[in-house]
């Protein structure tokens, strides 16, 4: 007698499911997230499993959209550059953060970071988190985990302390960023990637688009975007 198999329901059976706190190699997680195409958000940082809880509109997914919508406008005039939400990353055998955010520099255009099976391969030169408070893991074991694998700079926006931290990395330790002379934040990996974190703070995303603006209208920006065209024939 014949038998008829069911290979995919045979592994959903066979593969456990993911359990916050669960120590798990980098492929174990990858296999048992893949398994549960009903979960969107999961973490592997420092080998151990996160899996946060569902998240608000005013306390997460409004200033997450905000967010978004200032690097999506900054990605708008910068050819060569790469924004994500939510996106998987692949860092080192113990890493596999899902930040709200990131930035990077396409590798063709001599970024750091590279693609593989459509994940970004190492670390993007910024990523960004909305979090609640200093507490979260986000400020801890990530802040490790992204500093180590050379993340160049890293947003948290502490939503319910209501403070935006920006660091840059500078010889391999984490430093905040200071406000310019006139109040902005600035990038230094992205130039003309200007910020008016208090706007920010209060959900004027007129104000910020406005400072934005500016920033890509600077000389630094234009020889960014100069440079980062130049590098796209030496990367082929």
């Amino acid at each position: 007698m014949a038998t008829v198999s069911f290979p995919e329901a045979a592994q959903a059976e066979r593969t456990p499911p993911l359990v916050a706190g669960d120590r798990l190699t980098a492929a174990e997680f990858e296999r048992r997230y893949r398994a549960m195409p009903h979960v969107t958000k999961a973490e592997l940082i420092e080998g151990v499993v996160y899996m946060p809880s569902p998240v608000s509109t005013e306390d997460h997914a409004e200033p997450h959209a905000h967010l978004m919508g200032w690097l999506v406008f900054y990605k708008a005039y910068t050819p060569g550059v790469q924004c994500g939400d939510n996106a998987t990353l692949r860092l080192d055998l113990d890493n596999r953060p899902q930040p709200d955010a990131f930035l990077r520099i396409r590798p063709e255009h001599g970024g750091h970071s590279q693609t593989a099976e459509g994940y970004v391969v190492g670390g993007p030169e910024l990523t960004a988190e909305i979090t609640a408070s200093s507490a979260s893991y986000d400020l801890h074991d990530k802040l490790n985990a992204f500093r180590r694998n050379g993340v160049q700079e890293y947003i948290v926006w502490r939503v319910l302390d209501r403070e935006i931290d920006w660091f840059r990395l500078v010889e391999s330790r984490y430093e905040r960023l200071s406000p310019s002379p006139s109040g902005r934040l600035e990038s230094l990996v992205f130039p003309g990637l200007w910020l008016d974190a208090p706007a920010l703070l209060a959900g004027d995303m007129a104000r910020v688009l406005e400072m934005l603006q500016q920033g890509i209208h600077s000389p630094e920006h234009a020889a960014f975007v100069a440079k980062l065209a130049a590098a796209q024939p030496a990367a082929r």
